[in-house]
């Protein structure tokens, strides 16, 4: 027993590129393997969708609970609005640091809290 872990030996590999089961080109690559793919890009269009969704639902936030205060409505909707961009604005700042999936959720529960103080109209 040579202690390899893996099922493929050395003479599966041979019999599979014998059959032409394997590119002879290696730098074909496989479908969905993409060598030179730039994780550190990817990261940073997430940070700044967070950031950049975060900021817009704050504004956004900020001007119906400014809208709703000079309104009849009760003194919970304003707060709910303002409530809810808030939270939305904790996630955009916590998106523009890196932590994207937090923010995600934040972004979810801010809006959540401003559809909900939009209900209490």
């Amino acid at each position: 027993m040579s202690g390899r872990t893996d099922s493929g030996t050395d003479t599966d590999l041979a019999i599979s590129e014998a059959e032409g089961l394997v590119d002879e080109d290696p730098a074909d690559g496989e479908p969905g393997d993409e060598g030179t793919e730039d994780h550190g890009g990817e990261a940073r269009r997430a940070r700044w969708t967070a950031a950049g969704t975060g900021a817009l639902l704050t504004l956004a936030g900020l001007a119906a609970a400014l809208l709703r205060l000079t309104g009849s409505e009760p003194a919970l909707v304003p707060a709910a609005y303002a409530l809810g961009a808030a939270v939305c604005a904790f996630a955009a700042f916590l998106g523009f640091r890196g932590r994207t999936r937090r923010a995600l959720w934040l972004l979810i529960v801010g809006t959540m809290i401003m559809a909900l103080g939009d209900q209490f109209d």
